[in-house]
């Protein structure tokens, strides 16, 4: 069974305002998703079920996120996301599901959103720099979770998890249970 992957849902304007970046540079002919931010890359498909009941377990109300500034990926540009409520979410997920992660989704969590990647080096260095010279942090929500399958290009939909509307101090995260 194809792999899963699991995304951040951002609030409509920060996905939009992604969304046209990630349009205007990511290759063309490359550029067959929208922008996201990638929570796991290869989760076990023959798992879908419980990965599914662990999500809902987790996931409590919406909660803000910083987008703090700019990094460069060598052939392409990402924006770069602070939260320590992601990075909590996303730790109790991955001790959950220690056994089922690869080796990419067991190094350290860096959360970003790419808007560019496998770009000439030159367009990639001119475009950071670019984008430095008029960014400024800014906050966005967090307000849900996207789970995809793995179809070799464009990803198909499993499940979308919907953040509660509140937004508090901090994320509850109660006990997974597996």
């Amino acid at each position: 069974m194809s792999p899963l992957i699991l995304t951040l849902v951002l609030d409509a304007a920060s996905q939009a305002f992604f969304d046209r970046l990630r349009r205007q540079h990511f290759p063309p002919e490359r550029n067959v998703l929208d922008a996201h931010l990638t929570l796991f890359h290869a989760l076990d498909g023959e798992q879908e079920a419980a990965i599914l009941a662990d999500i809902r377990a987790a996931v409590g109300p919406a909660f803000p996120i910083d987008v703090s500034g700019l990094r460069s990926l060598g052939r392409g540009v990402a924006y770069t996301i602070v939260s320590d409520q992601l990075t909590a979410l996303r730790g109790r997920l991955a001790r959950a599901w220690a056994p089922m992660l690869t080796a990419q989704d067991q190094q350290r969590f860096a959360p970003h959103v790419t808007i560019q990647n496998k770009a000439s080096s030159d367009d990639a260095r001119a475009l950071l720099a670019t984008l430095r010279a008029g960014f400024t942090p800014f906050p966005a929500t967090a307000s849900g979770l996207a789970l995809w399958r793995y179809k070799g290009g464009p990803w198909e939909a499993v499940d979308t998890i919907v953040f509660s509307e509140e937004r508090p101090e901090a994320l509850p995260l109660d006990s997974i249970t597996r």
